[in-house]
């Protein structure tokens, strides 16, 4: 990710979604502990270390930082026609799927993301490949583009 597309995330995050620091933190800190955190699978420990806080402070500034990328997804993944009244061209012109997928809003598929989950939750994640996983389901637009999105 470059740097001009983090500023620009951090200035949406403190103007739109109320992402903010401390007396001691400021906003692009708690961004940079939450993007850091994501990067490295969830590495508190690593995390602590790089950004020389206490194990709180990192899980405290993680969790408003997350809370404020939760707020943006629902503003991002979205379709563009939130009513789906329109037909996507990709069906309405051709006659071999018109009939069929007429009222078709997308492409809805689930995958398994791999996730890191206390020791004592560790066997209701455990997937085929005996890893622990969640269960990722999303919906696409003909433009490849998410429109829904769900973890569970």
């Amino acid at each position: 990710m470059s740097k001009r597309i983090i500023i620009d995330l951090l200035h949406k995050l403190e103007q739109d979604h109320r992402l903010q620091g401390s007396q001691r933190t400021t906003s692009r800190e708690v961004l940079g502990i939450t993007l850091f955190i994501l990067a490295n699978r969830g590495s508190v420990r690593l995390t602590k270390e790089r950004f020389q806080h206490s194990t709180e402070t990192i899980s405290r500034y993680f969790g408003q930082g997350l809370i404020a990328l939760l707020k943006l997804s629902i503003e991002v993944i979205k379709s563009i026609d939130r009513q789906f009244r329109d037909i996507p061209t990709e069906i309405r012109y051709d006659a071999r799927y018109m009939s069929f997928f007429k009222d078709c809003v997308g492409a809805i598929d689930g995958t398994h993301v791999d996730a890191r989950v206390p020791v004592e939750d560790k066997a209701k994640y455990i997937g085929r490949h005996d890893t622990t996983t969640q269960n990722v389901m999303v919906v696409c637009d003909f433009n490849m583009c998410f429109t829904f999105a769900l973890a569970g």
